[in-house]
């Protein structure tokens, strides 16, 4: 596993163009002036470049999270147009305006559609059986789900795309594709058929742990591929959703039955479940990722079974 790769070596013409480029100039030289201070400016540079990345990765998210706080705080009552109906709109908005500026590119969207897709159809589901309810009246909508609410699970697949790429992920010991389909698939259908038969969530977990127990990811800050067990990614992922999940019942997006009267805060027990929706995402991305990887893919980021 190959663990350097330059960020300072040659630039195309064509990147350093524009903001990225001026973004990698700057890098490359505040870059050089860590090394010559030594490890602690390294660390401290690199801290930073994460942080950076991560923020860039989380663009989209942050956007409808922002969206969801400043509706709740200032969008009239009384306006023509529903909250919810903005909130689409908006969503829309933010979605051309990334691809039209390429802070996203089109194998992204291409996650955001498809789990925008997935997110909704459950979304129609749990809403009939009362799992939770979207309090306001809206136009855009099926059954009683605001259309909105599907660019918040698409939020969770751009995440894990954009940094996927911003990061160059690399993994070792990373089960087959196959399996994590199947493992996608399962925790799909125990969405729905936990309310009428018995819960294989239990099962499920025991299911990640043992496909994804011996994995590790590599991701690329600068110049080396740090490395962190997936497992690990996965549950700080699902912890920052659920800090996201209680931005959203808190401005009453949506809100749980326990929540109709009084906010509270969401049950740790939902980590779980966003745990398990993460895998699905994450394996629709893996699906994007391996079609564009070429055939040795522990040197370009693929799935690498090292």
């Amino acid at each position: 596993m190959p663990r350097e790769s330059s960020m300072d070596g040659a630039v195309t013409a064509k990147s350093r163009r524009g903001p990225q480029g001026v973004i990698r100039r700057w890098d490359a030289r505040i870059g050089r002036w860590a090394r010559s201070r030594g490890r602690v400016a390294i660390a401290l540079h690199e801290l930073v470049c994460f942080g950076v990345k991560q923020a860039s990765a989380c663009l989209f998210g942050a956007c409808m999270i922002s969206l969801l706080w400043l509706t709740w705080a200032f969008y009239p009552r009384d306006a023509w147009l529903p909250r919810y109906d903005f909130l689409t709109l908006a969503a829309l908005t933010i979605q051309c305006v990334l691809i039209a500026t390429r802070l996203e590119s089109r194998d992204e969207a291409k996650v955001i559609l498809m789990f925008h897709l997935v997110g909704t159809v459950m979304e129609v589901f749990k809403t009939s059986v009362g799992s939770w309810v979207y309090p306001e009246a809206s136009f855009l909508r099926l059954g009683g789900v605001p259309l909105f609410s599907g660019f918040m699970y698409a939020s969770i697949g751009s995440y894990i795309a954009r940094a996927w790429r911003l990061f160059d992920f690399r993994f070792t010991h990373h089960p087959s594709f196959a399996a994590t389909v199947w493992l996608a698939m399962a925790i799909y259908v125990n969405f729905f058929t936990h309310h009428f038969f018995p819960d294989a969530r239990w099962l499920l977990f025991v299911a990640v742990a043992v496909l994804f127990g011996r994995t590790w990811v590599y991701f690329r800050i600068r110049r080396v591929h740090r490395r962190m067990p997936l497992l690990l990614g996965f549950v700080l992922v699902a912890t920052f959703i659920w800090f996201a999940e209680n931005i959203g019942t808190f401005t009453a997006a949506w809100r749980y039955p326990a929540q109709r009267h009084a906010w509270s805060m969401v049950p740790l027990s939902k980590l779980g479940a966003w745990l398990l929706l993460m895998i699905i995402s994450y394996v629709m991305v893996s699906a994007i990722a391996m079609h564009r990887t070429t055939p040795s893919p522990a040197r370009r980021g693929g799935l690498g079974r090292g």
